[in-house]
């Protein structure tokens, strides 16, 4: 693999000291840790180890990854070990591809309500979906779906929109019929705009009566429930963006699609151009022009290129991929099998095994191939990690 000739690593480690020190009362815990992490990632902060070649005698050092999701270069190979959990779940039916997308004032104020928006962007577009389905007027079926959150637009804007990955068609409801979707149509945009829309509005509404919300600046106005009621009447006016792409074109699409969505961040490295006096140049592409004019390119200061990329930072612990319906952990080895009987199809080998993926699992590839040659590589010797600097101990009376 090429390496990319300029990094996110790169811009953090040449100039996110100084921004740290200037921004340092604005930053959450979560945005130091994450910009620590992709200063220290493949580097020797994080220890690593060396690795030789038999066949070829080549010697080399890999120093570790950091491993934050929100590290560009960790997530490749985050991406690989989850899709090849995900291939086993792969139905002989069409996929289809659905957004929900939040209009630009919820946008704003879920800046500073990370948590409780993009959870409720996530359980009411899953909720619409099941919704619309299960009605015997659309579909009148049980089914599945992947949703993924991206929080940014091609700029690095804030942008909430999820992702959703859904099979075409889905369990009757005493589970005895595969009900299958007409072909090329999933489920009515127009439906499903119009429930995701009223659904959110509610749900918001409780969330600020509950106290949930927290309004600054401009925004803090808001608090007032009265004034927030007020600030919600456009909303239910005003068109919410919820589209529904064409079909997959087989498993082997959905994989691919996956592979480039799941473990996204806001910005690649392959898509940095240049770092300079100017700033920081990389591509991004606007959805507003056509044809080959909407890609274009773009310079940012560095400090507003690290703000933008520090927007996208996740509360702690909150999971940007979840699976709904068919699909949700709990019950979804057991759905799927049943599934497969009534399409007729072969059991996959992790529902052979009854659901143990070590047994399928047996010929893993080496972990470490040599770039030479492609044959294994062993660990040869063990880097320690360096120890970080800690100020000493603070004691009474010594301040």
């Amino acid at each position: 693999m090429v390496r990319p000739a300029l990094e996110v690593a790169e811009i953090f480690r040449a100039h996110g000291p100084a921004w740290r020190q200037a921004q340092q009362t604005h930053l959450s815990l979560g945005q130091l840790k994450v910009m620590s992490a992709i200063e220290q990632c493949r580097t020797s902060t994080l220890g690593g180890h060396v690795l030789h070649c038999p066949a070829c005698k080549h010697d080399e050092i890999a120093y570790n990854s950091c491993r934050n999701r929100h590290c560009p270069k960790c997530q490749a190979s985050a991406a690989k070990r989850w899709l090849e959990a995900r291939q086993a779940d792969l139905l002989p039916v069409d996929y289809y591809h659905v957004v929900f997308t939040l209009p630009a004032p919820i946008s704003a104020i879920a800046y500073t309500n990370k948590a409780v928006i993009y959870g409720l962007l996530f359980e009411v577009a899953a909720e619409t979906l099941r919704t619309i389905a299960a009605d015997p007027k659309h579909l009148g079926a049980r089914i599945g779906a992947t949703l993924i959150l991206h929080t940014w637009g091609s700029a690095l804007t804030h942008h909430p929109h999820v992702h959703g990955i859904v099979p075409g068609g889905g369990l009757s409801v005493d589970g005895k019929r595969w009900v299958a979707c007409k072909p090329g149509f999933f489920l009515s945009v127009r439906v499903l705009s119009r429930l995701f829309r009223r659904r959110f509005l509610e749900e918001l509404s409780k969330a600020q009566a509950a106290g949930q919300l927290q309004f600054f600046g401009e925004h803090a106005h808001l608090a007032d429930a009265s004034a927030f009621a007020d600030w919600l009447v456009p909303l239910k006016k005003c068109e919410w963006v919820v589209y529904a792409k064409r079909p997959f074109a087989g498993p082997s699409a959905v994989l691919a699609y996956l592979s480039r969505y799941t473990h996204r961040v806001a910005i690649a490295n392959s898509r940095l151009i240049a770092l300079d006096e100017r700033g920081v140049t990389f591509r991004w592409k606007d959805y507003r022009a056509k044809g080959k004019t909407r890609h274009k390119t773009m310079t940012l200061t560095t400090d507003e290129f690290i703000r933008r990329f520090l927007l996208h930072v996740l509360p702690s612990g909150f999971h940007r991929i979840r699976h709904y319906g068919l699909l949700a952990n709990c019950g979804r080895r057991e759905q799927l099998a049943q599934v497969r009987k009534l399409l007729q199809v072969m059991p996959t080998d992790s529902e052979l095994n009854g659901g143990d993926t070590d047994a399928v699992g047996q010929s893993a590839q080496p972990t470490f191939t040599c770039p030479d040659c492609g044959a294994a590589m062993i660990i040869v010797e063990i880097l320690a990690r360096k120890q970080p600097i800690r100020a000493p101990p603070w004691q009474r009376g010594t301040a």
